[in-house]
């Protein structure tokens, strides 16, 4: 059984949106670290955007900054990423993921630092 649940994806035309979230039946999601991470064909798992577990501070691969925003919704318990301009490279399955060690104002982009995990939501970015 996953632990964390992604929702969200499908299929958009290049320069559209979509939000992905991330719940967790398990985790109070307010208290870790979380990592959005892909996956495309034939090619390694990437990091992709994290939020650290105390201040919320939040870490961007250069791919997608200034398109790519992380958030938390407490109430909701869940973690959001919200893709705009989103490009065909962008095609990919993503996860998140959080671990139990991953504390303070820091978060990783390296999927291996990472022990639990969703089973993905598909994006494709496609006209």
């Amino acid at each position: 059984q996953a632990q964390l649940v992604e929702s969200g994806g499908g299929l958009v035309q290049p320069g559209g949106s979509l939000r992905l979230s991330c719940a967790s039946a398990r985790f109070t999601l307010d208290y870790y670290a979380v990592g959005w991470f892909r996956q495309a064909p034939g090619k390694e798992r990437e990091g992709v955007s994290c939020i650290s577990s105390s201040d919320g501070s939040t870490y961007y691969a250069d791919s997608v900054k200034g398109r790519f925003t992380i958030s938390r919704d407490k109430r909701k318990n869940t973690v959001s990423l919200q893709m705009n301009d989103l490009k065909p490279e962008d095609t990919a399955v993503y996860f998140c993921a959080t671990d139990d060690y991953i504390v303070g104002t820091y978060c990783d982009l390296v999927p291996d630092e990472y022990d639990y995990w969703g089973q993905g939501t598909q994006v494709s970015v496609s006209s």
